[in-house]
């Protein structure tokens, strides 16, 4: 009997979380709790009761290869709605690098490249300079520097300096004309940037040998990229100049994507070859290649830039699958991925391949750790629900792929690219 009021417990509570439009994915959703119910796990089970607390959406997709290793792709959602909003933090990274990498493709000025040594300036109100990069091998920042930075341990700078080269406007319409039009990347991060000044971008210069080959003056962006949400209010307080204000917390002004979106734009750099031109980047294969090399990559395994493996652990930027373990992680196992943590919101976009077993998967997940729904705060529950939830959920997806059959195992040598820097 109470196995059987647990279970209608947990139906009832998907139900009520999926009527109306949603529900009509009913089988895709109770496909995935069903996937995780049956891990037995406390607090998968207890995630799972209450999904609505946690905001949690799930995007799996399963992979299947034909004769000539052509992909196709099957998926399933847990809580996906696009008009819920989720705060992306250092996910919206991903597509801003590909856009990056895009813009220089399009520039085709001669000896320009992701390597070409770069100079940002500053021209209007809190904006700063970046001239010199003591983590380059070359001592000078570099858009392809900072992808890896980016990739390897999500910074923050890093990222800023990638929205000025590509500048507000530029990003938006980039992703808006490949089809994912619910994207708005509007501001910096870490800096306290917001309002006018968001739409303010930086003067970036390019030289090669000492030699000025591409200057860009101070952007500003005439367009707005208003909130189609119906609301993005969430919480009952945060802090603001360190006084709480009661009430919700408006999160209009700040970035947003859909989960969707995120895995669409993944799939678009991992498989271009299935999706339509107009949804692709405009990328060399020198520039795919590099991608799959830094997505992939670990910090400890980076020599430019180096990271401490004991601040950053092999995990740091690897949520699915892997949690906040600190032992070294398994290396026929690899996550091309972005992740993103910010307000109590957790996020991974991921791609996962086991070499040895030809396992292929892609797994976009969100989760929502804040108790008091108070923000601005440090008490977020990461390391209790969020790490946990995000390392179980991979785990019961990757043993259910491990046992799922395939007609034609799958060759992944693209994806197996020297991941150790001599």
């Amino acid at each position: 009997m109470r196995i059987f009021t647990y279970a209608f417990c947990v139906l009832l509570s998907l139900q009520q979380l999926f009527a109306g439009e949603v529900f009509s994915q009913k089988r895709d959703t109770l496909f995935l709790q069903k996937l995780l119910y049956n891990q037995k796990d406390s607090l998968l089970n207890h995630v799972l009761l209450n999904v609505g607390k946690y905001q949690v959406q799930v995007l799996y997709t399963q992979i299947d290869r034909d004769k000539n290793n052509f992909p196709s792709f099957k998926s399933y959602t847990l809580g996906v709605d696009p008009d819920r909003y989720y705060y992306p933090a250092s996910s919206i990274k991903l597509p801003t690098a590909a856009a990056a990498l895009e813009k220089i493709n399009n520039l085709q000025v001669a000896g320009l490249t992701r390597d070409t040594p770069m100079r940002t300036d500053s021209a209007y109100a809190r904006q700063t300079r970046a001239i010199t990069d003591s983590t380059s091998p070359t001592g000078l920042p570099s858009v392809g520097h900072y992808i890896k930075k980016i990739l390897l341990v999500s910074d923050n700078d890093a990222y800023n300096r990638l929205y000025e080269f590509v500048g507000q406007q530029t990003l938006n319409e980039t992703l808006h004309q490949k089809g994912y039009s619910d994207a708005r990347i509007i501001h910096r991060l870490s800096v306290g940037d917001s309002g006018e000044r968001t739409r303010y971008t930086n003067p970036v210069t390019f030289y090669k040998d000492g030699e000025v080959i591409y200057k860009q003056p101070l952007v500003y962006n005439p367009k707005t990229y208003p909130n189609k949400l119906k609301t993005t209010s969430l919480g009952v307080g945060y802090y603001q100049d360190g006084k709480l204000v009661s009430g919700p917390m408006d999160f209009s002004d700040k970035n947003f994507i859909t989960i969707a979106s995120q895995q669409a734009i993944l799939k678009s750099l991992l498989f271009p070859e299935t999706v339509p031109q107009q949804q692709r980047f405009n990328l060399t294969a020198g520039d795919y290649a590099f991608l799959y090399q830094y997505m992939g990559l670990l910090p400890g395994e980076s020599n430019y830039p180096a990271y401490n493996s004991g601040e950053y652990h092999d995990s740091y930027a690897k949520f699915l699958l892997f949690g906040s373990e600190k032992e070294p992680l398994p290396k026929h196992i690899r996550s091309f991925n972005k992740i993103g943590d910010a307000y109590g919101f957790l996020i991974d976009n991921a791609y996962i391949v086991d070499f040895e077993n030809k396992v292929e998967f892609m797994l976009t997940a969100v989760i929502l750790v804040n108790e008091t729904m108070i923000f601005n705060t440090e008490d977020y529950q990461y390391d209790t629900v969020g790490l946990p939830f995000m390392k179980k959920l991979g785990q019961a997806v990757y043993q259910h792929e491990l046992k799922r059959k395939r007609k034609y195992k799958p060759d992944l040598s693209r994806f197996e690219v020297v991941y150790q820097q001599p």
